[in-house]
């Protein structure tokens, strides 16, 4: 990373665990190269899987000692709490639903976690959650990866600045098309848990991207909601959660400012969409574009003036981008990338915890307990406007 030495991170591996991302898993897979792109963290331990057989044939695969890989989270925090070269941290990648109490085992147990989102299924836990964080002073990090993107942090720095003036609209997309069938209904694992309640919790787009292009509206603009109004549709025939979703934001107003307002559409069945999340924030003196699937770039426009295009690394470039990019202007990064930037400022703040509880430098950016709890705030505030016609709800 540009500007990040091991000095500053203060020295070797972090010792982590996972749990989830065996055989079959998706995100896992994703998490343990952005854990080890830096050399910050070494996996050591894993309840890979509920399956107890695939557990053990996934740590097999990874290379685990076989006596570091446990059939329940549970015995895995109790074990790894009790041993001397025990993890320092957890990675949890499952489905929803298994989020928060193995996240509370952890935590109970001494150990630093890093959450897959959204963060829980219901609002009621994920603030339960959030006190055992404040209890136990334990670095919680949740992996809205897309807020490590060099131009991410481009944007977010220019409107903080004021090069947009008063912020006036925010526009936040994410279209997919992979369910615009029924994938579920031919055992495809990712889609069978994303379409069930009972693991996804009242969100299925929604959760699962939806609140990806909420959380990247807030982080960039810097605004806070006031009130939604949200039209939720399950498009394919008996499908129990959203499978596409609009919704109007009304944000707080910043002074004496008119309020900001805001729209997010968010789908799995768009074809033609493979992962188009695209962020759009207009001001009084300028505007600004994204697009995740051409990240390196970021499109400016003075009011009056022409297009202007920056590039991560390139002139115009704030040193909050090269702060988390690793090639010179140019090279491709990315969703890895991305992902390995929140593990490295996650490694910041495990290190500077290290230190009797100290704290990482005002630099050290991640997603935290408070943006998990905010956006389970936002689906079951999405979900109760939807059942009462979109009528405005307060978040």
């Amino acid at each position: 990373m540009v500007g990040a030495s091991k000095a500053e991170t203060g020295g070797g591996p972090i010792r982590y665990g996972m749990v989830g991302g065996g055989q079959g898993a998706f995100i896992g897979a994703v998490h343990r190269i952005a854990a080890r792109m830096d050399n910050d963290f070494v996996l050591v331990a894993g309840a890979l899987s509920a399956n107890p057989e695939r557990a053990k044939a996934s740590a097999a695969e990874l290379g685990l000692d076989p006596a570091r890989s446990y059939a329940s989270y549970a015995e895995m925090a109790k074990a790894e709490a009790k041993r001397p070269d025990g993890i320092e941290a957890v990675a949890i990648v499952t489905p929803n639903n298994v989020h928060v109490p193995a996240a509370k085992a952890f935590l109970e147990a001494g150990i630093h976690v890093i959450c897959d989102k959204p963060l829980a299924t219901t609002l009621a836990e994920a603030k339960k959650l959030a006190a055992i964080v404040e209890k136990t002073g334990k670095v919680f990090v949740l992996t809205h990866n897309y807020t490590a993107y060099p131009m991410i942090r481009q944007a977010r720095e220019m409107v903080a600045k004021g090069q947009l003036g008063d912020i006036r609209i925010v526009q936040s997309e994410y279209p997919q098309d992979w369910l615009t069938e029924d994938l579920a209904a031919t055992g495809q694992k990712q889609a069978a848990w994303r379409s069930d309640p009972k693991q996804a919790g009242a969100g299925g787009a929604l959760g699962d991207i939806g609140t990806h292009a909420y959380n990247l509206a807030r982080f960039v603009s810097g605004l806070e909601l006031d009130s939604l109004s949200a039209d939720l549709d399950a498009f394919v025939p008996g499908r129990q959660l959203d499978d596409n979703v609009n919704v109007m934001l009304r944000f707080k107003p910043v002074g004496k400012t008119h309020p900001a307002k805001g729209m997010i559409w968010a789908s799995q069945v768009a074809p033609g969409h493979e992962n188009g999340l695209k962020l759009r924030i207009y001001g009084s003196k300028g505007g600004l574009e994204w697009v995740q699937a051409d990240p390196n770039y970021l499109w400016y426009t003075p009011f009056g003036q022409p297009k202007q295009l920056l590039t991560r690394n390139g002139a115009g470039a704030l040193p909050v981008a090269g702060r988390v990019s690793r090639v010179p202007s140019g090279h491709p990064e990315g969703y890895l990338e991305g992902f390995a930037n929140i593990y490295q400022e996650a490694a910041r703040a495990i290190r500077a915890a290290r230190k009797k509880g100290g704290k990482p430098g005002k630099d050290v950016v991640f997603p935290t307990i408070e943006d998990g709890v905010e956006g389970m705030a936002f689906i079951e505030a999405c979900v109760k406007s939807s059942k009462k016609n979109g009528a405005w709800t307060k978040l």
